[in-house]
């Protein structure tokens, strides 16, 4: 509890962590909500294609995204930057956008996945739900905070504890492309990565076995955080939604209906 470079690579990693999640998740709810919209046909195709960094070992993606942003050299800069006189951007060495660099990394492998996991909660919302809010004059915007979102809470809620926990355990692909170390100014120092330098460069076995145990009562606490937010919801969640939503167009046609009927009257 003395360490400073403890509660430095806490912090690191909680930021990181919230980084994570919220551009994977916005990301592959994007993307999902696409796929849902495309042809059958190209879904399998275009969902292998998104997978495969998950798929590959995160030392062997650690290095191919080397090659992509290493500093100037990188193939980012190469063919973005220098072309169009745009200012080169370290993306390893600078501390300023290391952990953007490190998020990047996260977005590139776990896209996919969780892709595939958003899809299929999609796939599983009865048809009925976006009947009813056509039905009411929703539009696509409507039906997509009013139904498709409540009835993911809990796909949602399983792909943050899911980035969450890979928040605290990523190693292989901060350790190659920050050299086993935390960068510039410890600036993607990460826990895990401080744990293993603790124990096998300091040789600080005991202190490393208790940076380890001390997170145990963070992560239970975060996940039952997370899951919480995505249980309980009941299906008719949707429904209330959509007749509050709803509510401004029902009561216009509640007051037209007296007019319509004088005029049916009079005729």
């Amino acid at each position: 509890m003395s360490d400073p470079r403890f509660f430095h690579a806490l912090r690191n990693t909680v930021l990181y962590a919230a980084m994570t999640i919220a551009s994977v998740t916005a990301f592959s709810l994007a993307l999902a909500h696409l796929l849902q919209k495309a042809y059958a046909a190209y879904r399998g195709p275009v969902l292998f294609c998104l997978m495969l960094p998950g798929l590959t070992p995160p030392a062997v993606l650690a290095f191919l995204y080397l090659l992509v942003f290493n500093g100037p050299h990188g193939m980012l800069n190469g063919l973005i930057a220098a072309p169009f006189g745009l200012p080169m951007v370290d993306w390893i060495r600078d501390p300023r956008v290391i952990k953007f660099s490190l998020m990047l990394l996260t977005v590139w492998r776990w896209s996919g996945f969780t892709t595939l996991i958003l899809l299929s909660g999609m796939q599983g919302i009865p048809k009925a739900y976006y009947d009813l809010a056509r039905a009411e004059g929703a539009g696509a915007l409507q039906r997509f905070r009013h139904v498709t979102l409540p009835m993911l809470s809990h796909v949602l809620a399983f792909t943050a504890v899911f980035l969450f926990l890979d928040a605290f355990v990523l190693f292989e692909g901060a350790y190659i492309l920050l050299g086993g170390s935390g960068g510039t100014l410890d600036a993607g120092l990460l826990l895990v990565a401080y744990t293993y330098q603790t124990a096998f460069t300091f040789g600080r076995f005991g202190t490393a076995a208790a940076m380890g145990f001390s997170m145990v009562p963070l992560l239970m606490f975060a996940v039952w955080l997370l899951l919480l937010r995505g249980r309980g919801r009941a299906a008719t969640r949707p429904a209330r939604d959509l007749t509050v939503a709803m509510a401004p167009s029902a009561a216009q046609g509640n007051a037209a209906l007296p007019q319509a009927q004088g005029d049916r009257s009079h005729g």
